[in-house]
């Protein structure tokens, strides 16, 4: 299963619906990705596709200071799952594969 490409995010958090861009790319022949959201962008760690499962984990300072744990299963060009930030509940997160840019 290929999941590489641009990813819009949804995130349902406590202070509202956080939007996120996942960009994922093989290098090497390995997975790599990077986030951006909240005018910052951050390598993602601990990137691992086994299956239709993707988890990997990142740190954010915006808009507050928190190291999350996503957990989601990619079915074709959409993807859902959970984001965890340590004691914090899980929350929801959805996301769509964007359309290839036609510059390429």
């Amino acid at each position: 299963m290929s999941v590489e490409g641009t990813w819009n995010l949804a995130i349902a958090t406590p202070v509202g619906r956080q939007q996120a861009v996942l960009r994922l790319s093989i290098e090497g022949g390995v997975l790599r990705g990077v986030a951006t959201g909240e005018a910052e962008e951050v390598p993602l760690t601990e990137l691992t596709l086994d299956g239709d499962r993707l988890t990997w984990r990142q740190s954010i300072t915006k808009p507050i200071r928190l190291h999350l744990a996503f957990d989601v299963v990619v079915r074709g060009d959409e993807l859902a799952g959970t984001a965890k930030a340590g004691r914090l509940p899980a929350t929801k997160v959805t996301g769509r594969r964007a359309a290839p840019s036609s510059d390429s």
